[in-house]
């Protein structure tokens, strides 16, 4: 039996195997139980060279040796090897988490927040903006400076895209709340649909015609998306820190909901 190399090469980039480990991985599975001899006829590594991959692939748990003369080797079971290797992923990411959590408390940190602050201090705020791109990059962008928000947060947003994300707006507004933060929204689309989000999340909205997405925090910072959700184009957000621009914005906000 000789082995395809299309099927190789994806085994090898999925079980982060080289070519050698792989063939003879793929080898043992096809044999069940084979000698070393019988593992680099199936599988064309040489035969030199077999002796120490099975060696490796029974410490990496991909073999099993089986003792008797000959030696031979037998193939471990690809669902026991994926489970493992999703139990060590699992594992190493946990202790990544565990180690960036136990990173806010040293004095690396702390010498970096200083860092920051005092980087940032010589620059006038109304020159402080930046471009967002990716949801995900938006979304905890705009996580932080709402949790920041001492005063008030005015929220304008699509009915339809807030329902979607129901969980996370519902632990925002709950957030702000708790806090005795004053708290505006205003969203567009279905009558029907902001209503029931009234009920549910315990809020007065405005409706509004204009489908518009931007979020002003204190009347200081406004983070607005540039880019409609649900076109092919990437998310992209523009973030500015200027308490001129933020009170313009935010009055033209209250008129438009008529407010004063």
């Amino acid at each position: 039996m000789i082995l395809a190399q299309e099927l190789t090469n994806r085994v090898k980039d999925h079980f982060n195997l080289n070519v050698y480990e792989t063939k003879v991985w793929l080898a043992l599975l096809s044999k069940g139980v084979a000698s070393v001899g019988e593992v680099a006829a199936i599988s064309r590594v040489p035969r030199s060279r077999t002796y120490d991959v099975l060696e490796g692939l029974e410490k990496k748990g991909f073999a099993i040796i089986r003792m008797g003369k000959p030696v031979k080797y037998l193939g471990v079971k690809p669902q026991i090897i994926l489970e493992r290797i999703k139990g060590d992923i699992r594992k190493n990411a946990e202790e990544k988490v565990n180690l960036l959590a136990r990173l806010r408390e040293t004095d690396e940190f702390s010498q970096l927040e200083a860092l920051y602050k005092t980087g940032i201090s010589p620059v006038k705020k109304e020159e402080i903006s930046s471009s967002l791109k990716g949801k995900s990059n938006i979304s905890n962008f705009l996580k932080e400076i709402i949790n920041n928000a001492k005063k008030e947060v005015i929220i304008c947003t699509n009915a339809q895209e807030l329902k979607s994300k129901a969980k996370l707006f519902f632990q925002t507004i709950s957030a702000l709340k708790k806090a005795s933060i004053k708290t505006k929204i205003a969203l567009s689309g279905d009558e029907k649909l902001i209503k029931e989000i009234e009920v549910k999340f315990g809020i007065k909205a405005k409706r509004i015609d204009i489908d518009a997405k931007f979020f002003i925090i204190d009347r200081t910072e406004v983070l607005f998306y540039i880019v409609k959700e649900g076109n092919d184009a990437e998310d992209i957000a523009v973030w500015l820190n200027s308490d001129f621009f933020a009170e313009s914005f935010a009055t033209l906000f209250d008129k438009a909901i008529g407010e004063k």
